[in-house]
């Protein structure tokens, strides 16, 4: 079988979190799938460079206690947790819905001086005490993309990877 010449393109971050796995954190693995739209045989970066919203599937996969793969293709989110008995996935999370109100916000504060003034005010806002409208918010901070947005995706709550000017050569 001749697999350079299929119907799809994939763009994928085959480890997130890479930094962290001396300290045993949990990291994955991160996937987008389009349509390919090129005409050439072997594709083009045409292929990845497409809307989010043209997507055909995405999603990614945990590496923790358990490993779960969380994925949509287009109508929902559902959850598959790797049954090792078995050998294969099975569905764990039915049509997954982050909560309307979480308690917890995720971001490299680390980088705070480096954030736009509207990034910081919004920041020191979650901080802010207001029992009322639920805050101040926790703060947990993993540093693996996957591990921090798959509690959000679960429990609630807010993770940003805000644009800084620590390193203006970085996209």
């Amino acid at each position: 079988a001749d697999y350079a010449h299929g119907h799809y393109a994939i763009a994928f971050d085959p480890l997130d979190g890479s930094s962290n796995i001396d300290a045993n954190v949990s990291v994955g693995t991160i996937f987008a799938i389009h349509r390919k739209i090129s005409e050439s045989e072997e594709g083009g970066i045409e292929d990845l460079l497409q809307k989010g919203r043209d997507l055909v599937a995405a999603g990614y996969v945990v590496y923790g206690t358990s490993t779960m793969m969380v994925l949509s293709l287009g109508d929902g989110v559902h959850g598959f947790t790797h049954d090792p008995s078995v050998g294969t996935f099975l569905e764990s999370h039915h049509d997954i819905r982050i909560p309307e109100r979480g308690k917890i916000y995720s971001v490299n504060e680390g980088n705070y001086p480096y954030w736009s003034f509207g990034v910081k005010a919004y920041v020191d806002d979650l901080k802010a005490f207001d029992p009322p409208k639920g805050k101040p918010y926790g703060s947990r901070y993993i540093g693996s993309m996957v591990a921090d947005i798959h509690r959000t995706l679960l429990y609630g709550g807010i993770f940003m990877y805000p644009a800084d000017t620590k390193d203006p050569k970085k996209p």
